[in-house]
């Protein structure tokens, strides 16, 4: 059986973007309300290609200025 290490966001700051679901998982919603949201522009996303990513600072920005996301 393989060892599975599990990796905490938070503690590698060298990571500029995370990934919808880890932005999800911060937020406390779920990683299908992630998405729903980054496709609806509420929640700041860089697309490259297919894959989508939040970024931390624009992220740190939102959640500062306090603004609500709705649906």
């Amino acid at each position: 059986m393989a060892n599975i290490e599990t990796k905490s966001i938070a503690n590698e700051p060298q990571r500029l973007c995370l990934s919808v679901p880890e932005a999800a998982r911060l937020l406390g919603i779920s990683r299908g309300l992630g998405y729903e949201l980054a496709q609806t522009g509420k929640l700041p996303i860089i697309r490259f290609g297919r894959r989508l990513l939040v970024p931390k600072a624009a992220l740190d920005r939102m959640l500062n200025q306090g603004h609500a996301v709705e649906r």
